[in-house]
């Protein structure tokens, strides 16, 4: 389903290098880098409003997972966003869009603070970052949350990649629901089930299928979230093409083993940062 046009904004840098962002939750759903599309979108994804988009580059805040308050995964991706500034060409020739979020009157009935949180999208030639700020504007009172940005990537044949980046790393696996923490002990994960870790303090990653690469560096997220949902999930989900485990992988950078407190006044930012590494595969 396409969007409509009045709810999307589109950064162009080049004519094989362009982002679009959906005003609906400020959702990057759309990165190409030398002409290859690298997020996955869902066929059957609502574009309307009426339900957050399921792919891209979706906004987790203030709640990763299950909420008592309120929606799953918090209520930043399935609010309309405002545009603080307009895609501006800068002297280095990245383009860059601010898109901001404040609370309202429908955040209120759910979680009773006020925030603001700024999302600043630049596209270079092969990079894509995105970073988030978020400030608690509450004259008193401190506020806590999880949050994370739920990259959906887009693969041709997903057992056919290699992740990268998380051996040694401490992680709890949501499908066996164990309880206990496992070491990872492989040094490229390949997808061939349902997957659904917490990986925490975690450094970079990268994602390879065949010749390319792309790699994923973030600032101030210090847990990853590794998801598939494979055959059975992928077919309960209405906006979810029943074979699109197949063509994506999540690979979601995150504040979300513990939760931070924000202090009246005071402002965290996050980050991360996309990019295409031309015949990356063999390096």
């Amino acid at each position: 389903m396409s969007a409509p046009a009045k709810s999307v904004v589109s950064l162009i840098h080049s004519d094989s290098c362009s982002t679009q962002v959906h005003l609906f939750g400020a959702t990057v759903y759309s990165w190409k880098c030398n002409g290859k599309e690298n997020l996955f979108l869902s066929s059957t994804s609502k574009m309307d409003g009426s339900k957050a988009v399921r792919g891209g580059i979706p906004l987790v805040f203030p709640n990763f997972g299950p909420w008592k308050l309120g929606p799953q995964h918090g209520f930043a991706r399935s609010m309309w966003w405002s545009v603080s500034s307009s895609p501006t060409k800068m002297e280095n020739g990245d383009v860059v869009a601010v898109f901001e979020l404040a609370e309202n009157e429908e955040s209120k009935k759910i979680w009773d603070h006020n925030f603001l949180l700024q999302y600043t999208v630049t596209l270079s030639e092969t990079k894509l970052t995105t970073q988030l700020s978020i400030t608690n504007t509450n004259t008193v009172g401190s506020f806590d949350f999880t949050t994370l940005l739920h990259t959906y990537f887009k693969v041709d044949d997903i057992t056919s990649c290699k992740i990268n980046g998380f051996n040694g790393c401490q992680f709890s696996d949501k499908v066996k629901n164990s309880g206990e923490d496992e070491t990872e002990s492989r040094e490229s994960i390949l997808i061939d089930r349902n997957v659904d870790n917490i990986y925490k303090n975690t450094p970079s990653h990268s994602l390879v299928e065949g010749e390319n690469k792309i790699t994923l560096e973030k600032t101030n997220l210090p847990d990853t979230v590794l998801w598939n949902p494979w055959i059975e999930k992928a077919a309960k989900m209405s906006d979810f093409d029943d074979d699109g485990y197949k063509h994506m992988v999540c690979i979601e950078a995150g504040y979300v083993a513990q939760r931070m407190a924000l202090t009246p006044s005071n402002t965290f930012t996050c980050s991360q940062t996309l990019t295409c590494v031309p015949g990356g595969a063999k390096m």
